[in-house]
């Protein structure tokens, strides 16, 4: 038995029927290449089967302690049964891009089964009329709970399912996995009872290991090097309130290149400073076309990976965060990412002097049945809906693989993400890049962005004019609309779908969820 963590537990505390703690990915895959040039689903259960030794999180069940008297804990599933998680669907025709992403936004909205192990797989045949994509192609999209993973942590589980050519090699190591028993409640009664005993101690540990970095901050900030102007809460939008059962999901792919390059406009930038002055761009043209953009910056929350060497295969989050300003309330893009660059900078000096590892421990000190209680009442009186956020979106960078990737002999072409949404956060930005594209996708509760394919035609423009005001070229025009289909264009055989020209809009906007 392995117990979760504080932060690995909340996710299991914050899960209610309206808002599933999931993470999941979008992958799309060309048959061409596997053997015989096609993939059964009953190869895929049987390519998925030889694999489970490769992660943890495969055959692993939660087992909650009575009344959340302490976090659960994680053992090996006697009763697992991999075809319960392993699904198969196929889209209707004509099987267009619009399409994937209701089917993508109707799995990710329902909740998973918690007495179970917490990941689902389903393959998705029928993408015939995806621009840029070969006919026959089709999707795996994955739902795993972010109680068992966070971005860095999940590479594991896509690493045991891929592989790097189209051979379908098994794995050289064997499989000696053996389930166990389930605990009963006087075992887990008395493991609550010795870790409540231990608990004053690691208060303490955890407070004085934070001292130093507090008088650090307290310094930085005296001599000017660190700024606490911004650190307020954040403009209330439509996305900052109590959230509804319904999800709807789309992603822009841009050319990884092209991002590398407008970085270099701004001495020391970043790509996530790019990527972050984009989705910046893309919320105030599309707040602004609903007349909602407020007067003052909107924030984001960009999860930090505090793994040490040793812990790239730990199961669970161990992660923190950083708060920074996107500069919507600034309409040149140019200054816009000088803006959100000089911001990023601050708020990783802020997390540096005190030490990101220092703030994730800090989320151990919570009681457990506390935890519990408060995210339920939270929920319940829609809480959400009475105060101003903390952050007002989410952007999460997982970097991804530089040469190709194969699953079931079939190569990936593209990889995007999906995300939680939970009251007083209802729009996520992951960001997946995999060979030469980088993708923002978006997961939103539908009730409050009803148009998905308005803040992917905002996010486009974005680019371009960013773009434009970094490596030159003309200005696009504002959108108004989504961009119309187009005519299906070649395949590109060795990597995924990408943008065309900096005045066009993305390859295969079809619509949206």
């Amino acid at each position: 038995m392995l117990q979760l963590s504080r932060q690995d537990a909340s996710f299991v505390y914050l899960e209610t029927p309206h808002t599933p703690m999931h993470i999941g990915s979008v992958a799309i895959y060309d048959p061409s290449t596997a053997p015989g040039g096609f993939v059964r689903f009953k190869d895929v259960l049987n390519f998925i089967g030889s694999r489970l030794s490769g992660a943890r999180s495969f055959r692993q069940r939660l087992v909650r302690v009575p009344f959340d008297l302490d976090h659960p804990y994680w053992i090996e599933d006697p009763e697992f049964d991999l075809e319960f998680h392993v699904r198969h669907i196929a889209l209707p025709k004509p099987g267009d891009w619009r399409q994937l992403c209701i089917q993508v936004a109707r799995l990710h909205s329902r909740p998973m089964d918690l007495n179970k192990p917490l990941w689902e797989f389903t393959v998705i045949e029928g993408l015939d009329n995806v621009e840029g994509l070969p006919p026959g192609c089709f999707a795996l999209v994955s739902k795993v709970h972010h109680a068992a993973v966070d971005g860095m942590s999940g590479v594991e589980m896509s690493t045991a399912v891929h592989d790097l050519d189209a051979s379908m090699a098994p794995p050289k190591e064997t499989d000696d996995w053996k389930p166990e028993h389930m605990p009963n409640v006087a075992d887990l009664l008395t493991r609550s009872y010795l870790n409540s005993l231990r608990q004053p101690m690691r208060v303490v540990e955890t407070i004085g290991r934070s001292l130093p970095g507090m008088a650090k901050l307290a310094a930085t900030v005296s001599k000017g090097e660190v700024s606490l102007s911004n650190t307020r809460m954040a403009p209330k939008t439509r996305f900052n309130g109590k959230v509804s059962p319904h999800r709807v999901f789309d992603a822009v792919p841009f050319k990884l290149a092209d991002i590398r390059a407008m970085k270099n406009a701004v001495p020391d930038a970043t790509v996530n400073d790019v990527i972050l002055a984009i989705v910046g761009g893309g919320l105030r043209t599309y707040l602004e076309d609903k007349n909602e953009l407020p007067k003052e910056s909107l924030t984001a929350m960009a999860p930090i990976s505090v793994r040490g060497e040793g812990e790239k295969a730990a199961l669970g989050n161990l992660v923190s965060a950083m708060v920074i300003p996107l500069g919507t309330h600034i309409a040149e893009p140019l200054e816009r990412l000088k803006y959100v660059h000089d911001e990023a900078v601050n708020s990783k000096a802020m997390t540096n002097a005190v030490g990101a590892r220092s703030l994730a421990d800090y989320s151990q000190l919570i009681p457990s049945g506390l935890a519990g209680l408060a995210a339920r009442l939270y929920t319940r009186v829609g809480a959400a809906n009475t105060h101003a956020p903390v952050f007002n979106t989410v952007v999460t960078n997982v970097p991804g693989p530089r040469v190709p990737l194969y699953f079931c002999g079939a190569k990936m072409l593209a990889s995007y993400g999906t995300a939680p949404v939970f009251d007083s956060m209802g729009l996520i930005n992951p960001v997946y890049s995999y060979g030469d594209t980088i993708a923002i996708s978006f997961t939103a509760d539908r009730d409050m962005m009803p148009d998905p394919e308005k803040y992917a035609a905002a996010l486009q423009a974005s680019f371009e004019a960013l773009k434009a005001a970094t490596l030159g070229g003309p200005a696009p025009a504002k959108p108004k609309a989504a961009p119309k289909p187009k005519a299906a264009a070649k395949p590109a055989p060795a990597r995924a779908p990408k943008p065309k020209s900096a005045t066009k809009p993305a390859p295969r906007r079809k619509g949206a969820a």
